[in-house]
């Protein structure tokens, strides 16, 4: 994974609250709050929270007198989601590496993570870590993108940018958000990591859109494709992101528009 692949920073962050939640985060961000709430927890720790929305959503379900430690590896992002959440005494954030947690073992009754995953480059590490904090009746909760054919305007997206950059197309969505959706390795992860209870449900939704120009804001200016199309040529991003808003358009007209996306959710105990 390149190093711009993990560069949330600049417009980024407000961008991607913006324009990625509402688009294709924010249903899987209350599935994710309901199936931490389900277990009544009274300790809870985020890893890779990104602009917050998974915290707005469990921070709303969690009870008065539990704590919520929200991480994330990415300080402006971090940032960004402490001043979206605003005041609230059970929450407390701290930068750090979902694979090296600066927390003791036994620490937390639910681990969660959204779309997370697909970013770290030792990903066994990190699920080792995330069992390192568990209590032992406790349970991690996580997400991950399947395949790009089945996320349809991050395909759209791809697609479109391949055909302006013919020699060189940038390829994060397919190789980054969307490149760990095998969920046989995914298994065989979490039990080198000494999980021994994992079970995968495999997650449709409906990705909906006010416009094209929407999809192609959200995806090219508020992820780090963003850094992948500037890195091509300084100058090319509202061009790229024109480009895309045009084929999105072609494809699935003008005004609001829909497709699929997909996602696999996981839930795997010590």
């Amino acid at each position: 994974m390149p190093e711009s692949d993990k560069v949330f920073a600049g417009s980024v962050p407000e961008n991607y609250d913006r324009y990625m939640v509402p688009l294709i985060f924010q249903s899987y961000a209350d599935d994710m709050a309901r199936r931490v709430a389900a277990r009544g927890p009274m300790a809870v720790l985020e890893t890779a929270a990104g602009s917050g929305v998974v915290t707005r959503a469990v921070a709303a379900v969690l009870p008065r007198d539990a704590t919520y430690v929200v991480t994330d590896l990415n300080q402006p992002m971090l940032d960004h989601a402490r001043l979206r959440q605003g005041a609230d005494a059970r929450v407390s954030w701290r930068q750090a590496d979902a694979q090296v947690l600066p927390f003791l073992d036994g620490s937390f009754d639910v681990v969660c993570c959204q779309f997370g995953a697909m970013f770290f480059p030792d990903r066994v590490k990190a699920y080792e870590e995330a069992r390192r904090v568990l209590r032992p009746r406790g349970i991690f909760i996580f997400n991950v993108w399947d395949r790009i054919e089945d996320n349809i305007f991050a395909k759209d997206v791809t697609d479109a940018l391949a055909e302006l950059f013919p020699d060189d197309p940038p390829r994060f969505l397919a190789r980054t958000p969307h490149g760990y959706h095998d969920t046989a390795l995914i298994r065989r992860d979490l039990q080198d990591a000494g999980f021994s209870e994992v079970a995968v449900q495999t997650r449709s939704d409906e990705s909906r859109a006010i416009s094209a120009q929407h999809v192609a804001m959200s995806y090219c200016q508020g992820t780090p494709l963003r850094n992948e199309i500037e890195a091509r040529r300084p100058d090319a991003l509202e061009a790229a992101t024109a480009h895309a808003a045009r084929k999105i358009a072609a494809r699935h007209g003008e005004g609001e528009i829909s497709a699929k996306i997909q996602a696999h959710v996981i839930e795997a105990r010590p």
